[in-house]
């Protein structure tokens, strides 16, 4: 039986770390919308879409990319900033194939640290930008604080014990 472990949170808070980290060490693709969106920038793709639309279409292609793996009897670890409505949309999907979604927020306690992080950064994601503060703050007033079911853990805490955190909560009952 496959699973969709879904990593969000704020740019900045360790959720590529940690989805490319479960990714390399189980062998279960990892998404990134970002990814996705920087192969389909050159294209065009994106030139004058309203706000809603692009939601939907990023968020249309990652389900996609969800629904294929669970078809195939896999799992899928998908990182992007998602709400709640996504959240339900999703663990819908996975209920679809039997599977089950798991939600891990991903946080910064210290806004000093989160920013430090973020202005340091380069993740070289081709065709696509790097995100400033003013992105950060974008996405906190877009997008709601997560109340569906999820573990929440601190980009201050060392990855490996965030990871051990993840490891546990996807393989509870």
């Amino acid at each position: 039986m496959g699973s969709v472990i879904a990593f969000t949170g704020l740019p900045g808070t360790g959720k590529s770390t940690l989805a490319e980290a479960l990714a390399t060490e189980t062998g279960v693709p990892a998404f990134a919308g970002d990814w996705l969106l920087g192969a389909l920038k050159p294209h065009g793709v994106l030139t004058g879409l309203s706000r809603p639309t692009f939601l939907a279409m990023y968020y249309d292609l990652l389900e996609t990319l969800i629904k294929r793996q669970l078809m195939l009897g896999q799992s899928a670890i998908v990182d992007g900033l998602i709400d709640d409505l996504v959240a339900e949309r999703w663990q819908k999907t996975a209920a679809e194939y039997d599977a089950r979604l798991d939600v891990i927020m991903c946080l910064c306690t210290d806004e000093v640290e989160h920013r430090r992080r973020l202005q340091g950064r380069t993740r070289g994601i081709p065709g696509w930008h790097e995100v400033g503060w003013d992105h950060v703050e974008r996405m906190r007033v877009e997008f709601p604080v997560l109340t569906h079911e999820h573990l929440t853990v601190d980009a201050l805490d060392p990855v490996d014990g965030n990871l051990r955190l993840v490891r546990k909560y996807i393989s509870r009952g």
